[in-house]
């Protein structure tokens, strides 16, 4: 039996868990982001398990259809909207999950926002280079500034315990958020519209979905302050692309923190590279040791249950 690991960038998938306790499983792992999908149909030719990253390569139904010899499918987290379940179900293919802690993404947030609120991209760039200002930049204060919430969920709760911490006033909006919830946070539930216009920081926490994709577009982000900034390290579909690089570019806000794209990896002269008011990482939202060993270390506990006929942390 073969199974294979798509889009581990670092190679270091098999590290984190013994996966030598499959029995009678070989295990290969591809390091490179396939986005052809007939050559990504060659890669996985005669794999019976396949394990995928999130949402780093979607698992569509005329890619399933070409692979009859797939039987198992396990994905990092218990979520991964870029999975066809429905054609799983149809093709015999069962489908699990993994644990994730909400802490790794919570952690980023916060480096975004201190990145740009201290604008230590760029004084970092200067200061390597001898011919530049030893100063330049003016930071902005987090004690006393308000940060908006849109969403607080596991991982946006975690974001505004962190925001008491540095004396910032938290205000939370979400479709189905209660003042109740909100308070028990430290946060005040706001509608939309005064969260944008009222934070000097928003950061994004919902789950994707129809209801809430482009939550954030061209209205939302004409409603904000033009010495506020956006971070997103939840879903790029939340967030309409063109509307924020007309917004950065018009300096109609004053910067933002992303970690997720709508195609990844980001393709060379995407217009959100040209910016300056642009602090960008490579979604490494979830990348940390402790997540990608809770990762890697339930892949290996589906695999085996899923041998012994025993599926666990099946989606749905």
């Amino acid at each position: 039996m073969h199974c294979v690991i798509l889009d581990d960038y670092q190679g270091v998938a098999t590290s984190y868990a013994d996966w030598s306790v499959l029995d009678g499983v070989s295990v290969a792992s591809v390091r490179d982001h396939v986005g052809d999908e007939d050559t990504l149909a060659e890669i996985l030719a005669g794999a019976q398990i396949l394990v995928v990253m999130r949402e780093r390569t979607p698992l569509t139904r005329t890619l399933v259809g070409r692979l009859p010899d797939l039987r198992l499918v396990v994905t990092t987290g218990r979520r991964n909207a870029s999975i066809d379940l429905e054609a799983c179900r149809e093709h015999g293919v069962t489908v699990c999950g993994t644990g994730s802690s909400p802490t790794a993404p919570a952690e980023l947030t916060w480096a975004l926002i201190l990145g740009l609120a201290r604008h230590l991209v760029a004084e970092s760039e200067l200061l390597a280079s001898p011919d530049s200002p030893w100063q330049s930049t003016v930071g902005t204060d987090l004690a006393g500034a308000t940060l908006g919430l849109v969403g607080l969920g596991r991982i946006g709760a975690r974001v505004a315990r962190v925001a008491r911490a540095f004396e910032m006033d938290v205000l939370a909006w979400s479709p189905h958020l209660t003042e109740e919830r909100a308070a028990a946070e430290g946060a005040r539930r706001v509608e939309k519209s005064e969260l944008l216009a009222g934070s000097d920081f928003v950061s994004l926490h919902l789950v994707l979905s129809e209801s809430t994709r482009g939550t954030v577009g061209a209205t939302e982000l004409a409603a904000m302050r033009p010495t506020s900034y956006l971070v997103n390290t939840s879903r790029a579909g939340l967030v309409d692309t063109d509307a924020l690089v007309a917004a950065l570019r018009a300096g109609r806000i004053a910067g933002a923190g992303l970690d997720v794209y709508d195609e990844e990896p980001l393709p060379a002269g995407h217009p959100l590279l040209e910016l300056t008011n642009l602090l960008a990482v490579p979604h490494l939202g979830y990348v940390t040791e402790g997540n990608y060993r809770t990762f890697f270390t339930e892949a290996v506990e589906d695999i085996a249950a899923w041998q012994a006929g025993e599926p666990v942390r099946e989606l749905t």
